[in-house]
């Protein structure tokens, strides 16, 4: 993809991020897992995004957390919440929403007169 679109690629995919997030932390996971989990659904970021974003949806209550200590390295788990379900719940409805309306655009014809 050209480099010119990558701005407009990045704003598209920063609201997918929050929705993936939520959605994949109704198990618990700490933030590397998290991040792989991401990659291999088709959802690549940083750790220089996620954390903040974390940290972010946890304040807001979408998110709790606990630290696990009984392995060698503590690490931090995150769950999303049920203020985080019901978010999620309604941005996958407005996704679904939107994905339809996109699809009907690119499917509509168009008229000389529209453009």
């Amino acid at each position: 993809m050209s480099e010119e679109f990558d701005p407009h690629l990045q704003e598209l995919r920063r609201g997918t991020i929050v929705l993936a997030c939520l959605q994949l932390l109704r198990t618990p996971g700490y933030g590397y897992g998290l991040l792989e989990s991401l990659e291999r659904h088709g959802f690549a970021t940083d750790a220089n995004t996620l954390y903040p974003l974390l940290r972010r949806l946890e304040k807001q209550g979408y998110l709790t957390s606990a630290w696990n200590t009984e392995d060698a390295r503590p690490r931090k788990f995150y769950r999303t919440s049920a203020d985080g379900i019901r978010l999620a719940d309604v941005l996958h409805a407005e996704w679904r929403a939107l994905t339809a309306a996109i699809t009907s655009l690119a499917d509509a014809p168009t008229s000389p007169e529209e453009h």
